[in-house]
């Protein structure tokens, strides 16, 4: 029980000290760990857990477009592909239709790797001091 909870706190410091960038990574993650998880369960035929696992994807997707800032243009680009995304997970629950749940997944997937590249670039070469 105690190293639960101090996962849990680790966890819940993680979140509560990370940048907006760093935020925006772990939802990509999240979503992509639900994703393979409704893809499992409806590997199985475990529908309740492919409909929950879904949701949760869902949701995460929605967070992500409420932090959409318009006043940049890229952020209607945003919007299209998160509608997108919904929109297959929406069919891909419904229907129990791998074709588009795997291909949501996909989305995310390559939707988080450029997040990854974008934050790694933005930190740029870091600056190292001869101390000689």
């Amino acid at each position: 029980m105690a190293a639960y909870n101090a996962t849990k706190a680790y966890g819940n410091n993680k979140v509560l000290t990370a940048t907006p960038a760093e935020l925006t990574l772990m939802l990509y993650d999240g979503a992509v760990k639900f994703a393979n998880r409704a893809v499992d369960a409806l590997e199985k035929k475990d529908y309740e857990n492919t409909n929950i696992n879904i949701q949760r994807c869902r949701a995460i997707i929605v967070e992500l477009m409420s932090t959409l800032n318009f006043k940049y243009p890229v952020a209607e680009d945003f919007k299209r592909m998160y509608d997108y995304i919904f929109n297959l997970l929406v069919k891909a629950n419904m229907e129990k239709d791998m074709e588009s749940l795997q291909r949501a997944l996909e989305e995310i997937r390559g939707m988080r790797d450029v997040w990854k590249e974008v934050m790694a670039k933005a930190k740029g070469p870091q600056l190292v001091l001869d101390t000689n």
